[in-house]
């Protein structure tokens, strides 16, 4: 006899296709389940007119979500790994990760082949994140950075309707969705640090579910979760979230991971850049490390600052 698995996702294009690529990846790995979509619509989801910086709730895209799997109505919730709060809630855990994609940001510019560097000076950038703003202001601090909220497609409709010269979003989302045509260039992880678990899918769980967690094992990717690890550990100790401007990137070649972070103040002008490297299975206290490493570094009164300023509601 069949089980019965139910996904929870939000309702965006880019949730769908996610929702839909753990579906087929669960259903090819598992001849005994019958899978089906069940669309969750979140705060983050409802609020599309203010940036999220100021709307100061960590769980924007995930709270709605969280509800369903807590009250036994869906199995599992599909989320970026982006959007998933470092501090889950009690009896939900995240359950597996999978194999992440290219992780770096990209430009799509109305200038073809366009790049950071080559934008016109006074350009207009937009991009509703605060660790985009940060670094792209530190690397040009002449730049114009106006606000842009709303899923991939609705981001780059609103684009190409305006007179901004670029929008900088995810290399994964606007590949995954098929819209590559748009990309100008893709930016240097080096440039402007991902987000913490950028290009990675989490799947939230229930700590007691202990079939499905079994279920997830065939769509698991262990590398990818060393990684994700050292990251989220690094945005839980500086307590982190969508309104503060945290840039991180790990790499694992063999045994050894390589992480690297940024902090910086929303104008650009103060950021520190630290690394840290050690073995992958310590990843949880390598990311600690690295964040008390730029706390003591000068990173502390930057956050400090910003969770006073910022996250005023």
């Amino acid at each position: 006899m069949n089980k019965k698995f139910i996904i929870g996702s939000r309702g965006s294009e880019l949730a769908l296709w996610q929702a839909e690529f753990i579906k087929s990846e669960l259903e090819k790995n598992n001849e005994n389940i019958s899978v089906e979509i069940k669309i969750i619509k979140t705060t983050g989801d409802k609020i599309t007119d203010v940036a999220l910086s100021k709307i100061g709730d960590k769980s924007l895209f995930t709270k709605e979500l969280e509800n369903e799997l807590s009250n036994n109505n869906i199995n599992i919730a599909v989320h970026s790994l982006k959007d998933l709060q470092t501090q889950l809630p009690p009896g939900l855990k995240l359950g597996a990760v999978t194999k992440r994609h290219p992780v770096e940001d990209v430009l799509i510019a109305k200038e073809k082949n366009a790049t950071l560097k080559t934008i016109k000076k006074n350009g207009v950038v937009a991009t509703g994140s605060l660790r985009r703003r940060s670094q792209l202001l530190n690397l040009r601090p002449d730049i114009n950075v106006v606000e842009l909220r709303g899923n991939v497609p609705t981001r780059i409709k609103k684009f190409l309707n305006s007179e901004w010269d670029a929008i900088i979003l995810a290399r994964a989302g606007v590949e995954r969705l098929g819209l590559e045509k748009n990309i100008s260039s893709f930016i240097n992880a080096e440039e402007i640090l991902p987000a913490v678990g950028q290009g990675a899918l989490g799947i939230e769980i229930r700590e007691s579910d202990k079939d499905t967690e079994n279920i997830l094992k065939s769509i698991h990717h262990q590398e990818t979760y060393y990684g994700v690890l050292a990251e989220r550990s690094l945005l839980r100790t500086l307590e982190g979230g969508c309104q503060v401007p945290i840039g991180t990137y790990s790499e694992i070649k063999s045994n050894e991971l390589l992480l690297k972070a940024y902090v910086g103040s929303v104008n650009g002008k103060t950021a520190f850049r630290e690394s840290i490297s050690g073995n992958k299975k310590e990843a949880e206290k390598l990311g600690k490390e690295l964040a008390n490493k730029l706390l003591k570094a000068g990173a502390k009164e930057i956050l400090d600052e910003i969770f006073k300023t910022v996250r005023k509601k």
